[in-house]
């Protein structure tokens, strides 16, 4: 999340972050101001946001969201889905603006 917000390439796509978490508003609020964090955080404690858009498929083990990033139009309509943390794709924690920003260039029609 700092590191997408704080990246000048993101942030030209235009586009606004949004993380969701199941986690309390309280711990957000922690965990965000220890990291830095400025871009909307949402506190979804039942999963009801992030099953609100089929997302089942990603979640963990835990029954927790994973690593997944999921543009949505202004329309509420998923564009387009990338679970980082599945398996096939690396279950990764981290990936870098400079690895996903050309994805969503590429996504949106080019920078």
């Amino acid at each position: 999340m700092v590191d997408l917000q704080n990246n000048q390439a993101f942030k030209d796509l235009g586009i606004q972050l949004l993380s969701i978490s199941p986690d309390t508003a309280d711990a957000w609020r922690a965990e965000g101001g220890k990291l830095g964090i400025s871009s909307p955080m949402l506190s979804d404690t039942g999963n009801a946001v992030w099953l609100q858009y089929g997302t089942v498929d990603w979640m963990m083990a835990t029954n927790e969201p994973g690593h997944t990033f999921i543009l949505v139009d202004e329309t509420g309509k998923v564009e387009w889905v990338r679970d980082y943390g599945a398996a096939e794709n690396g279950g990764l924690m981290y990936v870098t603006p400079e690895e996903l920003v050309p994805l969503l260039e590429e996504h949106l029609g080019g920078p």
